[in-house]
C-alpha cells in the first residue's frame, strides 16, 4: 500500500474512533448520497440493502468479508462495537 493511501487509513481510523458511528468518514469514499464506488472498486451502499450493509460491515470487522479495499475497511470498523456498525447501516439506509 503507498504511503498516501496508508496516512488517508490512519487519519480516518483516527477520526472514526474519536466519532464512534459517525459515517462522515464513509462519505469521503462513499459519496455524500452513498452513490460512489469507492475507489473504483466497491459496492454502491445506496443500492444494498441494511442486512447487506450490517453483513459487510460486521464481516470487514470480523476479517471474513472484502476485496481489493478489505485492509481499509478492516482498519475503518475494528475500533467499533457491532451496535456502532448497525447505527451506520441505519444511517447509511435512511
Amino acid at each position: 500500500m503507498s504511503k498516501i493511501w496508508k496516512l488517508i487509513a490512519i487519519g480516518a481510523l483516527m477520526l472514526t474512533t474519536a466519532s464512534g458511528a459517525s459515517t462522515a468518514i464513509c462519505k469521503g469514499c462513499h459519496g455524500q448520497q452513498w452513490e460512489k464506488v469507492a475507489m473504483n472498486k466497491s459496492k454502491v451502499l445506496k443500492d444494498m440493502s441494511k442486512k447487506e450493509i450490517i453483513q459487510a460491515l460486521k464481516g470487514y470487522k470480523n476479517a471474513t468479508y472484502g476485496g481489493p479495499l478489505k485492509g481499509i475497511m478492516e482498519s475503518q470498523v475494528k475500533n467499533l462495537s457491532m451496535s456502532d456498525l448497525e447505527e451506520i447501516a441505519v444511517k447509511i439506509k435512511k
